[in-house]
């Protein structure tokens, strides 16, 4: 008879050292059946077939969630075979040991698959067209996948965030500390998302043991611009007096960016039990969490009439 931690999920988190694996990994002690193996890209590279042969054999495996990627939207159009190989290919070798091996596939994709013609959130139906080679690159990674496994689950995301590795959050809250002034674009719309959200609802799917297999997608609820999530970001920070923000039409970058990339959670919300936060109060909560969030001091009137006539 197996023990209790032998009856555990075993959960390989591939890019565990990236900014989703660092969320899951927070996440760890909150649920105990499940057993972990973080591994990083120095432990398992999904470019190479040998590596992940050798690993898959050491370790009995029900689960793999792939938060590996390659995830410079700029660098892509100047070194597309870098971002196939581990966006592509590392995908594609995965699902085959997934197969070989009878493991489950989590897959994190992006907003970015969809070309930003629409004007209305994507559904899962709607069909994708990358515009950069950051998008199609992960559309590959898609394909290979469903070309591959029957066992899978693809989560596409947006604009993801947190108090972990380099993300926009991050870049603006550096920024208050030493600018007057930021100038943010309103060209694109889509929606933040808290990848410690997501990293919770990944972990929901392996709980429940879900067997609704498929493509789903993932973000906070509500969309913004740039320019709005910057805002929210200052004014949370306390900073709106202090720094000028400025809207501009257009933000020079060398890769085009779909201009509407808002995702419809609906086929998320009917499949699974999710309690989906709007964007700016997943915010609010997440530098609550992390002490960054600036709450004004006020005096109360109580301690006005008091000290009224003292001076």
């Amino acid at each position: 008879m197996r023990s209790k931690e032998e009856n555990n999920m075993r959960v390989l988190v591939t890019g565990g050292d990236g900014q989703l694996g660092k969320c899951i990994k927070a996440l760890e002690m909150g649920h105990p059946t499940i057993d972990f193996r973080f591994a990083s890209s120095k432990v398992l590279d999904i470019t190479n077939k040998k590596n992940i042969a050798e690993f898959f054999k050491n370790n009995s495996l029900d689960y793999v969630v792939n938060c590996a990627a390659y995830t410079n939207v700029e660098q892509a159009e100047k070194e597309p075979d870098k971002a196939y190989l581990v966006n592509a290919e590392g995908v594609k070798n995965l699902a085959e040991i997934c197969k070989k091996y009878d493991a489950t596939l989590i897959h994190i994709s992006t907003d970015y698959v969809f070309d930003g013609h629409k004007n209305t959130p994507y559904t899962e139906e709607d069909v994708p067209n990358p515009i950069n080679e950051y998008g199609k690159s992960k559309l590959a990674g898609e394909q290979y996948i469903e070309e591959i496994l029957k066992s899978y689950f693809i989560i596409r995301t947006s604009w993801l965030y947190s108090q972990y590795g380099k993300n926009f959050y991050k870049a603006i809250r550096e920024k208050c500390k030493t600018e007057k002034k930021l100038a943010i674009t309103t060209s694109e719309v889509g929606t933040p998302t808290n990848a410690n959200d997501l990293g919770y609802f990944l972990l929901q799917i392996i709980e429940i043991k879900s067997k609704k297999f498929g493509v789903y997608h993932f973000s906070n609820s509500g969309s913004a611009t740039w320019y709005d999530f910057a805002r929210e970001i200052v004014k949370r920070l306390g900073k709106l007096e202090t720094i000028k923000l400025e809207k501009i039409d257009n933000y020079p970058t060398f890769a085009k960016r779909p201009g509407y990339s808002v995702l419809s959670k609906e086929k998320s919300l009917n499949s699974f039990d999710l309690n989906l936060l709007n964007w700016k109060e997943s915010l609010k909560k997440l530098m609550i969490e992390i002490n960054e969030y600036f709450i004004p001091f006020k005096i109360s009137s109580n301690f006005k009439r008091k000290n009224v006539g003292r001076e």
